[in-house]
């Protein structure tokens, strides 16, 4: 057999292994779909049945100007969330990881960082497929632990919280600052600038007066638009060079 024949052999045969990877992606985000849209919609049903019960089975229904009026409230200050965290989210959690996070809640504080530390400890890169799968398994790892775990303190949940000391309730508000915290630093230390960059911008954008389903947003599209530009003068330099 040639060079030339051995060549053409090894990328025949590199071009159906990445057909055959690119095909079982497709099939596992096809069924991903399907399972997500349909357990998803079946708890948005049970979701809103209870309240339907309430309302016209048992006549408790408050009128439509509460109804409303909560509703615009509610909105009015988490609403851009319902767009925002979906793409916030996605990059590492991917297709699967979206939907099972969604699904069971804890999304910033037990399956983001479930997913990136999965991912760090494979060295999967969020975004890959590798990191997709890795997400998706550590996700799933870290809701059946909480469920096993909370199931007995719900139940138990009266004895536990009426002997908890007052001095470990005031540290309750700093648990979520804080993962997030860890997740920035594990991120930053691969990128230490725009993990520099992330910090000053969500400092400064929270001293600053204004809404505060703004400042999200505003922070997210100033990280993005500036981490882009760094890249692009990075890859004009390389050019020059």
């Amino acid at each position: 057999m040639s060079v030339e024949q051995v060549r053409e052999f090894n990328s025949e045969q590199i071009s159906e292994e990445t057909f055959d990877k690119n095909t079982s992606m497709d099939e596992f985000h096809t069924k991903a779909h399907f399972w997500g849209r349909l357990t998803t919609w079946a708890v948005i049903a049970l979701t809103v049945f209870l309240p339907i019960y309430l309302s016209f089975g048992l006549g408790y229904h408050p009128g439509w100007i509460v109804i409303l009026n909560a509703l615009a409230a509610y909105a009015g200050v988490i609403a851009v969330v319902w767009v925002l965290e979906p793409i916030m989210y996605f990059p590492i959690l991917g297709v699967s990881g979206t939907y099972i996070s969604f699904l069971t809640g804890n999304i910033s504080n037990m399956c983001l960082p479930s997913a990136a530390a999965a991912q760090n400890a494979v060295g999967a890169e969020p975004g890959t497929e590798k990191g997709e799968l890795t997400a998706t398994l550590g996700i799933g790892a870290a809701s059946l632990v909480n469920k096993v775990i909370l199931i007995p303190i719900i139940i138990g949940g009266s004895v536990v919280i009426a002997n908890i000391p007052q001095q470990l309730e005031g540290i309750f508000p700093l648990v979520l600052p804080a993962i997030f915290g860890a997740v920035l630093l594990q991120f930053a230390m691969k990128k230490p600038t725009y993990g520099g960059i992330a910090l000053v911008i969500g400092l400064v954008v929270n001293l600053i007066s204004m809404p505060v389903y703004l400042r999200n947003l505003i922070c997210i599209v100033l990280v993005v638009l500036i981490c882009i530009q760094l890249e692009k003068m990075k890859e004009k330099k390389q050019t020059q060079q």
